[in-house]
C-alpha cells in the first residue's frame, strides 16, 4: 500500500472501500476495494476530502484488511450460521436455527489479545433465534502481517470459536409432588408453567403424575416417566428444606446423581440438577422450587435451554451464576437480553 496524491491516481487500484457521507441522502462506499480509478472519479474523490488516496502496492508478507477477515471469519463460523458480505474487514455472523449460542471463551480472549483483530458476541448460553446476530468481526488496520494470522489459526487448532446447538424434541415427564395438590385441596399451578415453558423449545410433555409427600411414590413416578422413554423429568414442589419437603430425597432415590442441590441464583436458590444414565444416556432430573411457579424467570429459565439442547450442565456451571444471578423482576420483562443470568 502507498499514499499518492488523487490527481495522478488515475489507473492506481483503490486498497480499501472509500465512504462518501452526504447528510440525509448516503452514507456508504462510494467506492470499493480494487477499483480502478478514472478521470472521472477525480472531482468526486476531491469533493470527498481526499487529497491523497491509498493504493494497492503488492507486499507478499501483508495481507489486505478484507482477506485477513476472511481468515478470522473461518475461524468462528461453524454449522447452522450464516455470514455477511465482507465490508471494510468486517464480517458478521448469524444464526439459521433457533439454538443455544456456545462459545469457547478462552479462545476468544485468546484472539482478542492478538491486537490488530477483534471478535464482539453476544453473551455465551444464549438462546438465539433464525436470524439473531451472532457475533462480529474485524480487522483493525488497512492491513495486517500474514504471520499474524498464521498465528491466530495456530491458537485455534482446528477448533471453532462458535457453535449454535440446535434445541431437540424431547419427551419431557411431569411430577408434582404435595398432598394438598393430591388431594385436591388446592389446584396445580406448576402443570401450565411448565409445558409452556418445555413446549417453547419444541420439547414435548408425555404427562403429569400428581404424587403425595411420600418420597416413595415420587419416586416411582419419576422412574415411570423414564420407563416411557422420557429424556428429561421436572419434578416440583417439596424443595425447601423443612422437613416435610422430601422431594431431593425422593430424587436421590432414583439412582441419579446429584449434580447439585443450590445455586447461587435468586429466585430459584433451592434448584435441584440431577443426571440419571441408562441405555448410555444422561436422563436429566431436576427438582424445581415454589418460585419456578410465579415468578417470570428463574434459574429454571437458565438452565433449561442448555438441556433441551443436550449441554451437559456441571456444578462449576451453575456456580458461576452467582455473577448476574440476581433477577431484578422488572415491571416488563427483557430476559434474555437483560444482564440476568449472564454469568457462565
Amino acid at each position: 500500500m502507498k499514499e499518492i496524491r488523487t490527481v495522478d491516481a488515475v489507473g492506481q487500484v483503490l486498497c480499501h472501500d472509500m465512504t462518501q457521507i452526504i447528510p440525509g441522502v448516503m452514507k456508504d462506499a462510494r467506492f470499493r476495494k480494487g477499483h480502478v480509478v478514472t478521470e472521472e472519479d477525480i472531482p468526486v474523490l476531491l469533493s470527498m476530502g481526499k487529497e491523497h488516496i491509498y493504493v494497492w502496492e503488492k507486499d507478499d508478507s501483508l495481507y489486505h484488511e478484507n482477506e485477513a477477515a476472511e481468515i478470522l471469519c473461518s475461524l468462528c463460523m461453524n454449522d447452522h450460521m450464516e455470514r455477511s458480505e465482507v465490508k471494510e474487514g468486517k464480517i458478521e455472523l448469524k444464526s439459521t436455527v433457533r439454538g443455544l449460542l456456545k462459545i469457547d471463551t478462552g479462545l476468544l480472549d485468546r484472539i482478542n489479545s492478538q491486537g490488530n483483530m477483534m471478535i464482539a458476541s453476544r453473551h455465551p448460553n444464549t438462546p438465539v433465534e433464525p436470524g439473531d446476530k451472532l457475533c462480529g468481526t474485524r480487522i483493525i488496520p488497512l492491513v495486517i502481517k500474514k504471520e499474524e494470522m498464521e498465528e491466530a489459526r495456530k491458537l485455534c487448532k482446528g477448533k471453532k470459536i462458535f457453535a449454535v446447538l440446535p434445541y431437540l424434541d424431547k419427551k419431557v415427564g411431569l411430577v408434582t409432588t404435595g398432598s394438598e395438590v393430591f388431594h385436591g385441596r388446592v389446584k396445580d399451578s406448576f402443570g401450565p408453567v411448565l409445558k409452556a415453558k418445555v413446549e417453547e423449545f419444541g420439547g414435548q410433555i408425555l404427562g403429569q403424575t400428581v404424587t403425595d409427600d411420600k418420597p416413595e411414590h415420587t419416586t416411582e413416578a419419576i422412574m415411570e416417566f423414564i420407563r416411557q422413554g422420557a429424556d428429561m423429568v421436572l419434578v416440583s414442589g417439596g424443595m425447601s428444606v423443612d422437613p416435610d419437603d422430601k422431594t431431593p430425597l425422593a430424587i436421590r432415590n432414583t439412582g441419579a446423581e446429584v449434580i447439585s442441590y443450590g445455586a447461587p441464583v435468586l429466585p430459584g436458590a433451592m434448584f435441584l440438577l440431577s443426571y440419571y444414565k441408562k441405555d448410555g444416556k444422561n436422563i436429566p432430573i431436576t427438582g424445581l422450587p415454589g418460585c419456578v411457579m410465579y415468578s417470570k424467570r428463574t434459574v429454571f429459565d437458565l438452565v433449561l435451554p442448555r438441556l433441551m439442547a443436550d449441554d451437559p450442565v456441571t456444578k462449576e456451571d451453575l456456580d458461576k451464576l452467582g455473577k448476574g444471578g440476581l433477577c431484578l423482576s422488572c415491571d416488563v420483562c427483557y430476559y434474555p437480553n437483560c444482564g440476568f443470568g449472564k454469568g457462565w
